[in-house]
């Protein structure tokens, strides 16, 4: 099939790299792409959140199949357009991508649904969140209503932080912000393939996202992930499917906006059972690099077949045995002012290792054709082996071996399990 993949990130170079190697796919345009999509597909440079340029791509090329990485083309409503056009999309529409642009609106399908979540106040103005902030105590959890690239979180015991935070949610044209109640426990995310009915999971996965080692710093987009997650229960995701995926599915269909794409459930084991931390409507980064690493099965036919609506006939996924760790290597200066242009060496031997890849993140090329910093996250460095401890070794050898001034990454991603 012919396939066009939106994106341009080390996520869509993980999607990029499991579609492009499966024999279902005859031709793969990734848009715009990067330089490490452009090895395996045809990088196309449009705008990939404008719905007429994909549409016009998507019918010129005869595209079987539209895959959507990033959030942002799904909340301008490109999967809307690309359906009109009777074009298969992988990714919601942008009514229920909702469920990501806008936490409030997830709090309130969950609600509905009767799914477990953290307690919440949606705060419009200064005395409503000071009050929430009162109410809901410590560790303060404050949390930006719309998009935020995975940074618009502050968890913080000191209420003075947690209230500038909100306050400049609250500043930018229509904002809220939602002050929840702390959830203790270990986070998992799990992805949920979707055709507007059924639901399949894929591989559970943990993501680190503060910046520094220990979960210092600031909140990040994902420093890293590793699947699979071995301490975790075993019907973890028969109960994730059961109690909160397919009720979410399900009312998203009562509402008339039929969920068809991936969702992805971030939860947490808290001492009160499983609860909801946030949802997101297409794969998460990092931990997309390290579940598609162990994916065995077909990633085009899975997707087709829930762009098409015919998932409940197609087979579950399948999965290697084996473990994936996934560490970034982020630009110096993220997640604030990006220090971009330095060079970047050792990629090539780092994938000499074996079981390792390297997904490439913010890298673009200079006037001279060398490989640099062109992002906040440029690089996810993935390993493949038999166990987690043994795939994180070879994971950090990996990133050992290559080479960007001033570059970042955390030590401990993966470490003790």
């Amino acid at each position: 099939m012919k396939i066009l993949l939106l994106g341009s990130g080390a996520r869509e170079h993980a999607l990029a790299r499991s579609l492009a190697s499966d024999p279902a796919t005859s031709d793969l345009v990734v848009a715009p792409g990067n330089p490490g999509t452009a090895a395996i597909a045809t990088n196309l440079n449009i705008n990939p959140a404008a719905p007429g340029e994909v549409v016009e791509l998507a019918t010129r090329m005869g595209a079987d199949l539209v895959v959507v990485g990033p959030e942002a083309p799904l909340v301008a409503g490109v999967a809307d357009d690309v359906r009109e056009a009777g074009i298969p999309v992988f990714g919601p529409g942008a009514k229920a991508a909702r469920l990501e642009s806008s936490k409030a609106f997830a709090k309130e399908v969950m609600r509905a649904a009767g799914v477990p979540t953290a307690e919440a106040a949606v705060c419009s103005t200064e005395a409503e969140l000071a009050a929430a902030l009162d109410r809901l105590g410590t560790p303060h959890v404050v949390k930006d209503d719309g998009l935020a690239a995975g940074k618009g979180v502050v968890v913080t015991s000191e209420r003075a932080a947690a209230r500038d935070h909100g306050l400049a949610c609250l500043s930018r044209e229509g904002g809220r912000v939602l002050v929840e109640h702390y959830l203790d426990g270990p986070e998992i995310s799990l992805f949920c393939v979707c055709d507007g009915a059924t639901v399949r999971p894929l591989a559970p996965a943990q993501d680190f996202k503060r910046l520094g080692d220990g979960g210092a710093g600031p909140n990040t987009g994902g420093m890293g992930a590793y699947s699979p997650l071995t301490w975790a229960p075993d019907d973890l995701t028969e109960r994730v499917v059961r109690e909160i995926a397919q009720p979410v599915v399900d009312e998203m269909a009562r509402r008339g906006t039929a969920f068809i794409g991936l969702l992805y459930c971030g939860l947490a084991l808290t001492s009160d059972g499983l609860r909801v931390v946030e949802f997101n409507v297409r794969f998460g980064d990092p931990e997309t690099q390290a579940v598609l690493a162990r994916l065995t099965s077909s990633l085009p036919d899975l997707l087709l077949a829930a762009a098409s609506g015919r998932l409940a006939d197609a087979p579950a996924p399948t999965w290697s045995e084996q473990a994936a760790v996934d560490v970034v290597l982020a630009a110096p200066g993220y997640p604030g002012t990006v220090a971009a242009g330095g060079a970047v060496t050792g990629v090539e031997e780092a994938e000499t290792l074996p079981g390792v890849h390297v997904l490439h993140a913010g890298t673009g090329f200079d006037d001279d054709g060398r490989l640099v910093a062109a992002g906040g996250r440029v690089l996810s460095v993935v390993a493949l082996a038999d166990t987690v401890g043994s795939a994180r070794d070879r994971a950090y050898e990996a990133v050992s071996r290559i080479h960007l001034d001033g570059g970042q990454y955390r030590t401990d991603i993966a470490a003790g399990r």
